[in-house]
């Protein structure tokens, strides 16, 4: 059965959460493990980031990048602008970031898995990013103060959340007016079948959780933003053969989009 529901209500999100968080605690940790998805350099490099750019990043930070695209050709970023990054991970995207908002900016990034938190924040502090901080919180309900940034990052993270309603309504309360929002995620053609997207392992590999596009679409609009842009990644690819086959059955893929809160 397909269900018509653009966000599936069967999951189990206490099961979700523990899949979600054991995926990424190994990729923080084993980076050279295997996954659904390809990790580090050499993705990032496919993806479009620049290697002048990943060179002046921890290497620890760019081993451990799972990231679906390049957020940095759509980011508008200047000196002192106030970022948060939502999945911030060990930090790739967060470090780049900082490096573009400079010693006046600030990036503030968000995740919940531990040990991903715990390894940027040590990454942060060996390497002299003091224009970063972090915080061990959901997506979905943030206590940052409300109006206060001018551009949220996220990298193939949001496509997790079983609730996107909630997180495109927080990244509109706290950004500021015309506040942009530059997401690389992983959406479909079609609707993933109930008994796929109720599947908890399914949906930590970035799978099962993807929305289609058409219905994410909606949702950001809905929550208050303008979309401006849209880009295809089609050199990100997954690797598993479940993953693959998923792709060609549904149309998984990644895109990279830009709004403006209106």
């Amino acid at each position: 059965m397909i269900s018509d529901k653009p966000v599936a209500s069967g999951v189990d999100k206490d099961k979700l959460e523990f899949k979600v968080k054991n995926m990424y605690r190994n990729v923080a940790q084993n980076p050279g493990g295997d996954y659904h998805f390809e990790l580090g350099k050499r993705l990032a490099l496919k993806l479009g980031y620049k290697p002048k750019e990943l060179n002046a990043v921890p290497k620890e930070a760019v081993d451990s990048f799972s990231g679906v695209g390049y957020t940095f050709d759509f980011a508008r970023i200047e000196s002192g602008h106030k970022i948060v990054c939502f999945g911030s991970g060990a930090g790739m995207d967060l470090f780049i970031a900082a490096q573009k908002t400079g010693i006046y900016g600030h990036v503030f990034g968000v995740d919940m898995t531990p040990e991903q938190l715990d390894k940027s924040k040590a990454l942060a502090f060996n390497y002299d990013y003091h224009n970063v901080s972090f915080q061990e919180a959901y997506i979905e309900s943030l206590l940052l103060e409300t109006n206060s940034f001018d551009l949220l990052i996220s990298n193939g993270v949001i496509n997790l959340s079983a609730e996107k309603e909630k997180v495109f309504r927080q990244a509109a309360r706290i950004l500021k007016r015309s506040g942009q929002i530059v997401i690389s995620d992983i959406v479909t053609e079609k609707r993933i079948p109930e008994d796929i997207s109720n599947n908890s392992t399914l949906w930590a590999g970035c799978i099962a959780g993807a929305m289609r596009f058409v219905d994410y679409k909606r949702l950001i609009l809905q929550a208050g933003f303008e979309i401006h842009n849209v880009k295809h990644n089609n050199q990100y690819q997954f690797i598993s053969n479940s993953a693959i086959e998923a792709t060609e059955l549904y149309g998984v893929k990644s895109i990279t989009l830009y709004a403006i809160k209106t």
